[in-house]
């Protein structure tokens, strides 16, 4: 049967003259993106899909303060726990785990446990700062978020007169107290020594578990010492909080020196394509002191002159060292990646008879084959996967299959994007502001939590992805749905600020630490966290393409980079190398990959799989196998290292079949004949994936090694795409 279908393609091959491509779309009635670019992408006229009322999601009027509450609002934010419950789990704001429960905020700087199965820093409330006495005993009891940005957050308590300036990266903590208020700092510790400036707007505190505290004052204060607590009269001003980060004096220095400068909140600007830059707004006097993380590092611009790296002024962190920068703006480059439709290394033509093969067959199994799933998870990796079909046959020149497949495309889009799905369908939801689905709005455990607002880059990307290419294969159904497409995307793309956005900024991309979170309305004591980094990639990837199927230049510019932020990130925090010192040595000798990253751990399991499943976390970290993902494993030393570390699990008995497509995938980077050879022996393929596009992938890797340049910028790809 196969030799008969291979005689027949080769035929159609010979037969076949390349059609002409088709004719460009003719250009919309107006600019989609005027320059310079406008600070949000959405459609030209603002689709909204029908709204609900949701039974699962938290009432948001209980943290926020109701200026807030028309807007929409953060629903994977870094200080997410402050919004959920009872406000009360700590959230790692760098370098500091900050809690607030009550009137009062607790700080500390937190010490590391680790195994070689996770990583997790220790919370204890090292200091905890409240009012000696409400002088508002009938206000709320409760932190009220007043505002919030980029790169911080504001917490007030109504009863209290206290307001915390939360500032990612500071190592100072800032509290404003206004009406001369009675402050309290008490600790868990012992308080061994206590000392104060001639001024007395500093002072040292000293405690048992060898920590240093410095607390430094706006004004004068008298402060007092018990054993485990310090309290005062009534002041009002500013008060900063920072720990000592070790016992050199030259650290303590420079504290001293800086601690006169607060930043209120902070913002990141996409300034122009591939470049990023942190404005922070700043109170007192001189000059700015934050704090950057490894990746911050490596992306500062080094012609910026604006700002000094202080190389030997370090915090501890479960994300790597942070390290001392002074300036009131960082400029930071990320290295620009490729957006292609099509492989970029190119297939040769010698390898398309195979290809081709698979492609018929997975084309005709297109329209025998019910769609019987209706989770917005599993039916964005369906018509992915055939959107994949598509791009492959352009790539193959076997234009014939074109259009049973935009057939199928059509099909199954439409009654997701008109409202015609039966079963589920997307919904607006107006209380936090954004899509959800009909299931999740009903039911928290629907759709992988999508109505909590878990996941959305996951699965809005898969249907981005389709809409993308049934909109460059077919550029007037494209025009008919660009509302609704649009829509999508800003759900989880939106740049804008304005207060009648329908969606919040960047739902999921987190701008400190430059990746995305998933876990979205739910409270967890270690934060938000995410699993799928290569998922995450393909969100912002299918965004770019988007761009690219409608002339969208901006959106193509910030897709494109948001998806190299994420891949250089997963290349930092989830990919394990074994010469890194990002992690203990005990939990870097058993992991290659990361399993779920959260804000304040590393877990080597995974949602849905233990740790020695290493082909489901090689998998989960890999699919869906597109262009991009070239790109997210550029590093072939480390590729080889990750395959090699999952092979013995592929003797255990039940492993699936579509996870083992993956590892064939990555091995086929350095072994390509291997990986063949593997492939055309599975017996099944994960529901996002296919013999096709596990072919196509294979026979795009080059016969030579691609260069490699370990910890640094350039990556194989980089250098191979620029020659």
């Amino acid at each position: 049967m196969l030799k008969k279908l291979k005689r027949k393609v080769r035929t159609l091959l010979k037969k076949r003259r390349k059609p002409s491509p088709p004719p460009p779309p003719p250009p919309l009635e107006t600019p989609i993106m005027p320059e310079p670019p406008p600070p949000q992408i959405q459609p030209l006229r603002p689709f909204l899909f029908p709204q609900i009322q949701s039974t699962v999601l938290p009432d948001p009027s209980l943290f926020f303060s109701p200026a807030l509450l028309s807007t929409p609002l953060p629903t994977n934010s870094f200080f997410q726990n402050f919004t959920l419950k009872n406000g009360d789990q700590p959230e790692y704001i760098h370098p500091y785990l900050i809690k607030s429960s009550l009137s009062s905020l607790s700080l500390s700087y937190p010490s590391r446990f680790f195994t070689s199965a996770f990583i997790y820093q220790v919370f204890n409330p090292d200091l905890t700062i409240y009012a000696s006495e409400n002088s508002h005993p009938d206000a709320q009891k409760t932190h009220i978020i007043s505002s919030s940005s980029d790169l911080s957050v504001t917490l007030d308590f109504p009863s209290s007169n206290l307001r915390f300036f939360l500032v990612r990266g500071s190592p100072f903590l800032t509290c404003s107290v206004s009406d001369s208020t009675a402050i309290s700092i008490s600790t868990i510790h012992a308080i061994l020594s206590f000392s104060s400036n001639t001024a007395l707007t500093k002072y040292t505190v000293k405690l048992n578990n060898d920590q240093t505290w410095l607390i430094y004052t706006s004004s004068p204060i008298s402060l007092s010492q018990s054993l485990s607590l310090i309290t005062s009269n009534g002041f009002s001003g500013i008060i900063r909080i920072a720990a000592l980060p070790d016992s050199d004096p030259r650290h303590e220095a420079i504290l001293d020196r800086f601690s006169s400068c607060y930043p209120v909140s902070g913002d990141a600007v996409f300034t122009k394509p591939f470049f990023l830059e942190y404005k922070w707004e700043k109170k007192g006097w001189g000059d700015l002191l934050m704090l950057a993380h490894p990746f911050h590092l490596r992306l500062l611009d080094s012609d910026d002159s604006k700002v000094t790296v202080l190389e030997d002024f370090k915090y501890k962190s479960i994300d790597g060292e942070l390290v001392g920068v002074v300036g009131d703006s960082w400029g930071l480059k990320p290295a620009p990646v490729p957006v292609n439709w099509h492989s970029i290394r190119g297939i040769k033509e010698e390898s398309y008879v195979e290809i081709i093969s698979a492609l018929s067959a997975d084309v005709e199994a297109l329209n025998s084959t019910k769609v019987t799933t209706n989770s917005s998870y599993f039916y964005g990796k369906l018509i992915a996967r055939a959107a994949r079909l598509a791009l492959i046959a352009e790539e193959v020149d076997f234009f014939e299959v074109i259009p049973k497949i935009r057939k199928f495309l059509k099909d199954t889009i439409e009654p997701w994007l008109d409202g015609t799905f039966s079963g589920n369908g997307f919904m607006y939801d107006a209380k936090w502001g954004g899509i959800v689905t009909k299931q999740g709005a009903l039911d928290s455990g629907a759709d992988f939590g999508f109505g909590l607002y878990n996941d959305h880059h996951y699965h809005l990307g898969y249907f981005l992805y389709a809409i993308s290419v049934l909109a460059k294969i077919d550029p007037v159904w494209g025009r008919k749905y660009r509302p609704q497409a649009y829509s999508l995307m800003a759900d989880f793309m939106n740049l804008g600020r304005r207060s009648n956005s329908n969606y919040t900024r960047l739902r999921c991309f987190d701008l400190y630490k430059l990746h995305s979170w998933a876990g979205g309305l739910t409270e967890f004591a270690d934060g938000r966290n995410q699993e799928s980094t290569s998922e995450a990639v393909n969100g912002y990837y299918s965004a770019a393409l988007m761009g690219l199927a409608y002339g969208d230049t901006h959106l193509v510019a910030i897709g494109s980079m948001l998806a190299a932020l994420e891949i250089q990130a997963a290349q930092t925090w989830w990919h394990v190398r074994e010469k890194d010192n990002m992690y203990e040595e005990v939990f870097t000798r058993e992991n290659k990959v990361v399993g779920v990253l959260w804000a304040n751990k590393r877990d080597s399991g995974l949602w849905f799989a233990p740790p020695e499943w290493r082909e489901c976390r090689l998998g989960i970290q890999a699919l869906p196998i597109s262009p991009i993902t070239e790109v997210l494993f550029s590093d072939v030393v480390f590729v080889r290292d990750l395959v090699k570390w999952t092979f013995p699990a592929l003797q255990r008995e039940g492993v699936g079949e579509g996870w083992k497509g993956f590892v064939y995938a990555l091995e086929g980077i350095y072994d390509k004949e291997g990986a063949l050879e593997k492939t055309r022996n599975l017996n099944g393929f994960d529901d996002g994936n296919s013999l096709t596009n596990l072919l196509w992938w294979i026979h795009s890797r080059g016969d030579e090694e691609v260069e490699v340049f370990e910890g640094g910028r350039k990556h194989g790809w980089f250098v191979h795409y620029c020659h």
